[in-house]
């Protein structure tokens, strides 16, 4: 985008996409044939939840890249009767696993994960026990309405069938080519004939439609069975350590959200093991003191205010950021509005500083679908494989694409982030529901790893603070640091870039901060809206209209025909 979008409260811009209105539901997913599975869904009666799942099983298909069965995921819920809950079906170490499994290609940089020989980040090393089939099937037994054959009918379908690459999947599997080279199952699928599928190129997965069908068959049963064994053995062959055990030994944890006040409204996000939640808030109670409205979107007064409180919050995140059950995290502190204070006094408003953490001692790829019904539900899941293609190689005979979960656990024994047997992922899933008066104002979510909570929050600062429609918030240009360079994408003016270099900042010109987000807003009237952004394939779908009027039949000679 080549407008400069530095603007006071309340300008409007010109945006890429266009919103959907609805009433009888919303889909907003990353791509267009997985909006349509869900609303096909919600068409045919079933609830946001249907929808979502169906979505999600879609999304395995024609985002191949971003998520998949053997992957991990946030998944954030607000049923009908306006209660909340997040399920966490993020991945988890393998019970084998040990903290010096891998050599730190750096030991001396934290903040650089990656493992000699890039182990933790390709192959079957770099899995981790997966957990998303068994959540998205608990999740529609217990809150959807349709079985499960009806809500993965539309991902057998385009698996079987075969569907048109876009754009955005093609400069996907480019940069993966190299790796995904040496697996000749997933090469011939993404890498034809040694090069990568093209746009427009037809993708069938005959392989992966037969596994689907097993599981709208056998349920998530079938991983007790010969698919988790079949999962299991890839694994083993590609130099991995998970087992079937670890597979059917895995489960799900139903955790109570993270809830802080923000203006007029309450913020709702993951608790621990996903950092979102407690880091969002730590920052918003930071951003509280201060007229963000005043001092106007994208001016560099708050730019570099943005960039102060990412700094503060991946300080702290580095030092006790986890799972709970492994690392104490100190949610109160970070959350009080004492330590905001704190850290506010903190903050020079004319230079940038280092920042260390205030108490003592986490990738990229990922996809977000945002889902509302008629009836109060509302679906905020963030799902991901971790980096582009996981682990980058295909169990053969299955179609399926495991995670590399592995690359976001510190190498190095003895971290807050270190590996551990059945240790969760600690993520930034940022899968974030608003409410005003108690009432749904806005959902919204995006894939991005690191970038994920702070561009999230952004784009609620951007409808609670600077007055922006839903389009124009997720649409809008980001701003990212976790302490060194700080990411501003090109729609910022260059006064403003030269102002924050003034004040210290080492100014990094990026194309794209994150990925695509998918947002839905809720009105007065019962409308929702529905907006995804530029920075992917995102669709807005809203299913309007309804059924009949109550005895409302057809009589031929009204209508002037027998």
């Amino acid at each position: 985008m080549t407008q400069d979008w530095t603007a006071r409260a309340g300008t409007r811009f010109t945006t890429e996409k266009r919103p959907a209105t609805g009433t009888k539901g919303m889909v907003v997913t990353n791509h267009p044939l997985a909006s349509a599975a869900g609303a096909e869904m919600l068409a045919a009666g079933g609830n946001a939840v249907d929808a979502a799942i169906a979505s999600l099983f879609a999304l395995t298909v024609v985002e191949p890249m971003m998520v998949g069965l053997l992957g991990g995921g946030t998944a954030h819920l607000r049923l009908a009767d306006g209660t909340h809950t997040i399920i966490d079906g993020m991945a988890c170490c393998a019970a084998t696993a040990r903290p010096d499994m891998f050599t730190p290609a750096q030991p001396d940089n934290p903040r650089f994960l990656e493992a000699v020989d890039r182990a933790n980040v390709v192959g079957g090393l770099s899995v981790a026990t997966p957990g998303n089939l068994k959540a998205w099937c608990e999740m529609l037994d217990r809150f959807g309405s349709f079985p499960l054959a009806d809500v993965m009918a539309p991902a057998i379908r385009h698996a079987e069938r075969g569907y048109r690459a876009t754009p955005y999947l093609a400069e996907c599997a480019k940069e993966a080519a190299p790796d995904m080279i040496r697996d000749a199952a997933i090469a011939a699928l993404y890498v034809p004939d040694g090069m990568p599928l093209k746009a427009g190129h037809r993708v069938v997965q005959s392989d992966y439609a037969e596994t689907l069908k097993t599981i709208a068959k056998d349920g998530v049963a079938a991983l007790d069975g010969a698919l988790g064994q079949a999962a299991a053995d890839g694994i083993a062959r590609a130099g991995g350590i998970v087992t079937a055990a670890d597979i059917r030994g895995y489960r799900t944890i139903e955790r109570a959200p993270l809830r802080g006040p923000y203006r007029d409204v309450e913020i709702v996000l993951p608790p621990p093991p996903a950092s979102s939640g407690v880091h969002v808030m730590q920052m918003l109670s930071i951003l509280s003191g201060y007229d963000l409205r005043a001092m106007g979107f994208g001016t560099a007064d708050t730019l570099h205010l943005l960039a102060e409180c990412l700094k503060i919050a991946f300080a702290d995140r580095a030092a006790a950021s986890g799972d709970p059950a492994f690392v104490k995290v100190p949610v109160e502190k970070l959350t009080s509005r004492a330590y905001a204070d704190e850290r506010h006094a903190l903050i020079d408003m004319a230079r940038t500083q280092a920042w260390g953490p205030g108490v003592a001692p986490e990738s990229p790829n990922t996809t977000h679908l945002t889902v509302a019904d008629g009836e109060g539900r509302i679906c905020c899941f963030t799902q991901t494989i971790n980096s582009s293609f996981g682990a980058r190689f295909i169990v053969h005979g299955t179609g399926m694409i495991p995670n590399n979960y592995l690359a976001t656990f510190d190498p190095r024994p003895g971290r807050a982030l270190s590996i551990a047997p059945g240790k969760r992922v600690t993520t930034s899933m940022s899968p974030m529901i608003v409410l005003r008066g108690g009432k749904p104002a806005y959902a919204l979510g995006m894939p991005g790893g690191l970038r994920i909570f702070g561009s999230v929050m952004q784009g609620m600062l951007n409808l609670v603070d600077h007055g922006m429609s839903l389009q124009e918030a997720v649409e809008a240009p980001r701003l990212w640091t976790q302490g060194d360079a700080v990411e501003v994408e090109p729609a910022f003016g260059e006064a403003v870039r030269t102002d924050l270099k003034a004040r210290g900042h080492d100014v990094a010109r990026m194309p794209h901060v994150g990925g695509g987000m998918c947002a839905v807003g809720f009105h007065e009237d019962g409308t929702l809206e529905g907006a995804a952004c530029w920075r992917a394939d995102g669709t807005a779908i809203g299913v309007g209209g309804g059924l009949a009027r109550e005895g409302v039949r057809f009589w031929p000679d009204a209508a002037g025909a027998r």
